[in-house]
C-alpha cells in the first residue's frame, strides 16, 4: 500500500468535518481529529486516521453516540467516577482529563475512572495534557481479551495500554506509552492490509502456536510483553479501569472491530499528580529534565547514533513530519470519498 504525504492541517480539517457531520460539536470534532492526526505524525498509524472509517461505522450503527454527554456518577473529591455514555473516547477522555486536572489542583492528587467508554486513540495524547499543566499524568484503558495467561491457550485479558507523562522542559515531558502485549493489534491489522508477515514473538494462532502470519494472529492471540510481567500488568490495568469505575472487565469488554452495532464498553482511568506545587513551588521538572538529558548523553553502544529518552522518538517524528502527514494513499482516497458522500467540501491531496 503506497503512502502519500498530505497537509496535516488539511487532514485535521477533513477529519473534524466528517465528525461534525455526524453531530459532534466543532470543539469535540477538533479534539477527535487532533488526537488521530497526532498519532499519524508520531508514526503510530494504527491509532491515527485509519480509525476514522471504524468510528464512523460505529456511529452509523448506533454503538457510539455522537451526542452523548459524559456524566459524573460518583464524586468523592479527589476520586471521581464518570460514565462516558458510549461517546467517542476522545470526548469522554477530554472531559475526564479536564476534571482530573482541576481536582488535582484542589487536592494534590486525583483519580477519574470512566465506564461505558470507547477507544480514545493513543494513551500518551491524554497523559501529555497533564504534563503540559505541570502535572504527572497517567492514562489507562482496558480492551477486550487478546492475550492468554502464561502457558494458556485462551484469551483472558486485554493488552490494556498505559501512558505516563512527567513534566520536564517546556513541551518536552518524559513520556512512557505502551500496551502490555508485545505489539498492538492495530499493527498486526496494518501488516495484514499490507500483505506483510509479522515478527516472531508477537502473537499465536487460534491454537496457541506461535505464528508470523498476520491473518492467523488476528484469529489467534497476542503475546504479553515480557511474558508474566506484561500479563500481570495487563490484569492490574484491567481492574484499575474496570473495577474502579464499576465498568467492564475482561470478557465484558466487546470486540473493537467486530459486533459494530454493540457498544465497545471499555473502561478508562486517569490519574493526575500536581507536582508543580512540590518543593516550594519549584516542582519536579528540573530534576526530570536533568535525568532525561543524562539518558541522552549516556555512552552509546557500537553502531548507535543517538540515544532517546522516553518520549523523544515520538517528539522527533512530530518535528520531522511538521505539517506533512504520511498516510496510506488508499486511506486518503477513502476519506475524500466519505467527505464527498456527506457533501463536505474539505479534501486532502491523495
Amino acid at each position: 500500500m503506497s503512502q502519500v504525504s498530505v497537509s496535516a492541517h488539511a487532514l485535521r480539517g477533513l477529519t473534524a468535518a466528517l465528525f461534525r457531520a455526524q453531530g459532534l460539536t466543532a470543539l469535540r470534532a477538533a479534539s477527535v481529529a487532533d488526537s488521530l492526526v497526532c498519532a499519524d505524525l508520531e508514526g503510530v498509524a494504527s491509532h491515527g486516521v485509519a480509525l476514522v472509517p471504524l468510528y464512523l461505522e460505529r456511529i452509523s450503527k448506533g454503538s457510539v453516540n455522537p451526542y452523548a454527554e459524559p456524566l459524573v456518577v460518583e464524586d468523592h473529591g479527589g476520586l471521581v467516577v464518570m460514565s462516558a455514555q458510549n461517546a467517542l473516547g476522545q470526548v469522554s477522555a477530554a472531559a475526564a482529563v479536564e476534571l482530573a486536572a482541576a481536582r488535582a489542583r484542589e487536592h494534590g492528587v486525583s483519580v477519574v475512572s470512566v465506564r461505558h467508554a470507547f477507544h480514545f486513540g493513543t494513551a500518551s495524547f491524554w497523559a501529555r495534557q497533564f504534563a503540559a499543566a505541570g502535572m504527572v499524568g497517567f492514562a489507562f484503558s482496558n480492551t477486550r481479551p487478546l492475550m492468554p495467561a502464561p502457558g494458556g491457550a485462551e484469551r483472558v485479558v486485554g493488552n490494556n495500554p498505559m501512558a505516563i507523562a512527567i513534566p520536564a522542559r517546556a513541551d518536552e515531558p518524559l513520556v512512557v506509552d505502551m500496551a502490555m502485549s508485545a505489539t498492538a493489534m492495530g499493527k498486526i491489522r496494518l501488516a495484514e492490509a499490507n500483505g506483510e508477515a509479522i515478527p516472531s514473538g508477537w502473537a499465536t494462532d487460534a491454537a496457541g502456536q506461535a505464528t508470523t502470519s498476520a491473518t492467523e494472529a488476528i484469529q489467534g492471540m497476542l503475546l504479553p510483553a515480557a511474558g508474566p510481567k506484561g500479563f500481570g500488568l495487563a490484569v492490574a490495568i484491567d481492574l484499575l479501569c474496570g473495577a474502579l469505575s464499576a465498568g467492564a472487565v475482561g470478557a465484558a469488554v466487546r470486540p473493537l472491530y467486530g459486533e459494530l452495532d454493540k457498544p465497545y464498553d471499555c473502561s478508562h482511568a486517569f490519574i493526575a499528580i500536581d507536582a508543580a506545587r512540590l518543593h516550594g513551588g519549584a516542582g519536579i521538572a528540573p530534576q526530570v529534565a536533568g535525568f532525561a538529558q543524562a539518558i541522552r548523553d549516556s555512552r552509546r553502544a557500537p553502531g548507535t547514533e543517538r540515544i532517546y529518552a522516553p518520549g523523544d522518538l515520538e517528539r522527533a517524528r512530530r518535528a520531522s513530519n511538521g505539517e506533512h502527514c504520511p498516510i496510506a494513499g488508499e486511506l486518503a482516497q477513502r476519506l475524500n470519498q466519505f467527505a464527498a458522500d456527506a457533501g463536505i467540501p474539505e479534501r486532502v491531496a491523495a
